[in-house]
C-alpha cells in the first residue's frame, strides 16, 4: 500500500467533510437538541454516509459506466461544480445558505447526511479513493476521516454548550469566519476536481 497515497485520501475526505463548516451548518441543531441526543443523531447521519461512500468506494467507477452508464469524468465535474457552488454561496451569504440545504428535518440525521455529507463531491471523492487504494485500505481511510469528523463534530458541540450562556454571539463569529475560510479551501478543491473530470474526459496523451 502508498503510504501517502492513504494520507492524502484520508485527508482529502476529512477536508471536504469540514467539521468546523459543518458546526455551523448544524448551529440551529446543536442549539436545539440536548448533547447525547444530538450524538446519537450525528453518529446515524455518520454511518449512513460511511456506508455510501463505502460502496462508492468498492464499485468505483463501474458503478456509473456499467450501471449508470455515464462516463465518471462526467460526475467528477458534476461534483466539482456542486461543491464550487456551495463555497461561493457560503462566502456571499454565510450560514443563512447551509440551513437551507438541509430542508425538511422529519428525518433528522437523513436530512443531515443529505445533501451536504453525501452529495456529488464527497462521492466523487471517495471513488477517487478507491481508485488510489485497495478497497480494504480505501474504507479504512474514509473511516478514519469520519471518526475524525464525527468527534471534532461532538467536541464543537460540548464547546457550544459551554459557551454559549457567556459568549454565543462570539463564538457564532468566529464559526462563521472559519467557515468562510474553509469555503476557500473547498472551492479550491472543487475547481481541482473539475480540472480531474477534465483530464479523463480528455487526456493529454
Amino acid at each position: 500500500m502508498d503510504v501517502k497515497a492513504f494520507f492524502d485520501s484520508m485527508l482529502l475526505m476529512l477536508v471536504l467533510f469540514n467539521p468546523l463548516l459543518m458546526s455551523v451548518y448544524l448551529h440551529d441543531v446543536m442549539a436545539s437538541l440536548d448533547s447525547r441526543t444530538f450524538i446519537n443523531v450525528i453518529s446515524r447521519a455518520f454511518l449512513i454516509s460511511a456506508a455510501a461512500f463505502a460502496f462508492f468506494a468498492w464499485a468505483g467507477e463501474r458503478f456509473f459506466v456499467d450501471v449508470i452508464q455515464v462516463r465518471f469524468a462526467a460526475f467528477l465535474i458534476f461534483g466539482g461544480l456542486v461543491f464550487f457552488v456551495i463555497a461561493v454561496r457560503y462566502i456571499v451569504f454565510g450560514a443563512q445558505m447551509l440551513g437551507e440545504l438541509r430542508g425538511d428535518a422529519t428525518h433528522l440525521s437523513g436530512s443531515i447526511a443529505m445533501p451536504f455529507m453525501i452529495g456529488p463531491g464527497t462521492v466523487s471523492a471517495s471513488v477517487l479513493v478507491g481508485l488510489k487504494l485497495p478497497v480494504g485500505f480505501a474504507w479504512l481511510a474514509i473511516a478514519v476521516s469520519l471518526i475524525i469528523s464525527c468527534l471534532l463534530l461532538i467536541a464543537v458541540k460540548f464547546l457550544f454548550n459551554y459557551v454559549k450562556l457567556r459568549n454565543e454571539q462570539l463564538l457564532q463569529r468566529y464559526l462563521e469566519a472559519i467557515g468562510r475560510a474553509s469555503a476557500l479551501i473547498i472551492g479550491t478543491i472543487a475547481v481541482d476536481m473539475i480540472l480531474k473530470g477534465i483530464d479523463l474526459w480528455r487526456p493529454l496523451n
